[in-house]
């Protein structure tokens, strides 16, 4: 009985990895979404071919930090400390953008959460990222984020080139990058 209950958690554990945290990524899949975007979201949505929406967050030390294309690509990762996919792609982040921080700009965007148990998490991992607090969820809904984690590649030109809702690795951040 306790294998069968084993086996059945590490199901589910595995389905979540695959899928991410949340409901729906239809977003991710191209279909119609249901609602208007108001006149600051005519940019877009961040879908693949757009132009990427920016936005301004406070880091974990209460800076500003604009969000938006500086002359060379970068990378928004929506995540939350909570969500399991998010934990396990943080190494592979980290391992990124500690071998491409000169050409690479990246932002890890957590969803709604406190900058104290944020850092704890960080520091727990040792994961050095460039962390941003998306505390009102104001930069997920520009994205039109419905699950997490979701990686968007913007090009230096500003234009959403790669989404994914799930985990991400550091050879698949690269290989798009590669391609740039």
């Amino acid at each position: 009985m306790k294998k069968r209950y084993t086996a059945l958690f590490a199901a589910a554990f595995a389905v979540s990895m695959i899928a991410g945290c949340g409901t729906s990524n239809s977003a991710d899949q191209g279909a119609t979404a249901k609602a208007q975007p108001s006149a600051e979201q005519s940019k877009g949505m961040g879908q693949r071919g757009e132009a990427a929406p920016t936005f301004t967050l406070k880091n974990l030390a209460g800076e500003d930090v604009a969000i938006e294309a500086k002359g060379k690509p970068y990378i928004i990762n929506f995540w939350a400390t909570w969500c399991p996919p998010c934990q396990a792609e943080i190494p592979d982040l980290a391992a990124f953008h500690a071998a491409h921080k000169d050409a690479v700009d990246f932002y890890a965007v957590n969803l709604q959460e406190e900058a104290a148990p944020v850092q704890k998490f960080m520091a727990e991992r040792k994961a050095d990222l460039p962390v941003v607090l998306d505390a009102q969820g104001t930069a997920a809904n520009l994205y039109g984020i419905r699950a997490i984690p979701t990686t968007v590649v913007v090009d230096k030109e500003g234009k959403v080139v790669y989404r994914k809702t799930g985990g991400v690795t550091k050879e698949e951040l690269e290989d798009v990058i590669n391609k740039l």
